[in-house]
C-alpha cells in the first residue's frame, strides 16, 4: 500500500511520525499541494491523506489506484463526499482529537471577555496604572462568568465539552436545537429563541447549507447588546459584514472567531480590515495543542489500520 500526505507541514513539524510511517508500506509526504500538483502526487497512491488540501471529482476520478482518503481533521468540506462514494472510495476523517484544546480556548476567550485583561494590560504598558490616584484601576468593566448563560450551537462532544468546563464556572447553560429542525428534542431550545438567552453564544456546528451564514443580520439584531460571540468551528456560519456592521453598531459586546471564510486571509478579509476592539481573531490555533495534533495523527494511522485490515465502518460516506 502506498500512501501520499499532501500536506503535512499544517500539523506542524513537532510530532512523532513512526505510528503513521508504519501504517503503510511506503509513503511520499509532501510540505504542502498546490492544486496543480495534486493530481500527479496522488497517481500512484492508494491512501491519500490530506488536511486541507482540495480533492474534487475531476480529482478523485482520475486517480485510478487510489482505494482510501483519509482527512487529518474532522470536517471534510474539502472532499467531493459523492464522487469517492461512486468509486466506492471510503472517505474517513479523525473526530474527538482537539476536544481538550478547542475547549479550553472557548474558556479563555470567554474569561478574557469577562475579565478585561488585555484591556488592563494595554493600560499598564500604556502607564495608566503608573499615573493612577489609587491602587487599581476600574475603567473596564469586570463581569462575572457565574450565573451567565452560554448557548452551544452544536452539542457534539465538542459542543458538550465546552457545556461541562462552563457549568464548572457556575454558568447556565442553554443548548439550541438544529437550525431548521422540525422537532425540539428534549434538553434543548429552538434556536431563534436560544439567540435572545444567550450572554454569551458558542458555535460548534458543522458547514451546511442549513448553516452558511447561520449568523446572519438578523440573528445578531435578536441577541443581546451584552452579548458575545464565540466561533470555532467554521468561517462562513457567521456572515462577516453583518458582525462587523453589528459589532460598530453595539448590536453585541464584542466577538472572538478563529475561523475565517477564507484561510489564510493573503488578500486580506473584511473582520481583519475593520480593525475593532471589541473583536478578537485568532489564526484557526484553538486545536493547536501539541497532543491535539498527536493524537489527530495517531489516529489517521488507526484509520488506515483498520482500513487494511478490512474494517472502514468510520468512514463519512
Amino acid at each position: 500500500m502506498r500512501g501520499v500526505f499532501l500536506d503535512a507541514g499544517s500539523v506542524g513539524d513537532d510530532l512523532d511520525w513512526q505510528a503513521l510511517s508504519a501504517a503503510a508500506d511506503e509513503w511520499q509526504t509532501h510540505h504542502n499541494t498546490q492544486a496543480d500538483e495534486i493530481a500527479p502526487r496522488i497517481a500512484d497512491a492508494d491512501i491519500v491523506v490530506t488536511n486541507k488540501v482540495v480533492l474534487d471529482r475531476a480529482t478523485i476520478e482520475a486517480a485510478d489506484r487510489l482505494k482510501l482518503i483519509c482527512v487529518a481533521a474532522t470536517g471534510v468540506n474539502n472532499i467531493d463526499l459523492d464522487a469517492a462514494a461512486a468509486r466506492d472510495i471510503p472517505v474517513i476523517n479523525v473526530t474527538g482529537y482537539a476536544t481538550p484544546a478547542v475547549s479550553q480556548h472557548v474558556l479563555a476567550v470567554m474569561l478574557g471577555f469577562a475579565t478585561r485583561w488585555a484591556d488592563y494590560h494595554r493600560d499598564v504598558m500604556g502607564g495608566a496604572w503608573q499615573r493612577a490616584e489609587f491602587f487599581c484601576r476600574l475603567d473596564h468593566p469586570i463581569e462575572e462568568l457565574a450565573n451567565k448563560t452560554l448557548v452551544i450551537v452544536g452539542h457534539g462532544e465538542l459542543g458538550e465539552a465546552v457545556a461541562k468546563r462552563a457549568a464548572a464556572f457556575d454558568m447556565q447553560i442553554v443548548i439550541a436545537e438544529r437550525p431548521g429542525a422540525t422537532e425540539v428534542r428534549p434538553g434543548r431550545v429552538a434556536f431563534d429563541e436560544a439567540l435572545p438567552q444567550a450572554d454569551y453564544m458558542s458555535l460548534h456546528c458543522p458547514l451546511t447549507e442549513a448553516t452558511h451564514h447561520l449568523i446572519d443580520a438578523d440573528a445578531l439584531s435578536r441577541m443581546k447588546t451584552g452579548a458575545y460571540l464565540i466561533n470555532t468551528a467554521r468561517g462562513p456560519i457567521i456572515d462577516s459584514h453583518a458582525l462587523i456592521n453589528a459589532l460598530r453598531a453595539g448590536e453585541i459586546a464584542g466577538a472572538a472567531v478563529d475561523v475565517l471564510d477564507n484561510e489564510p486571509p493573503r488578500d486580506g478579509h473584511p473582520l481583519i480590515d475593520a480593525d475593532l476592539a471589541n473583536l478578537i481573531i485568532t489564526p484557526h490555533t484553538a486545536w493547536g495543542s501539541r497532543a491535539a495534533r498527536q493524537r489527530m495523527l495517531d489516529g489517521v494511522a488507526a484509520n488506515i489500520r483498520a482500513f487494511i485490515a478490512g474494517d472502514d465502518s468510520g468512514r463519512v460516506n
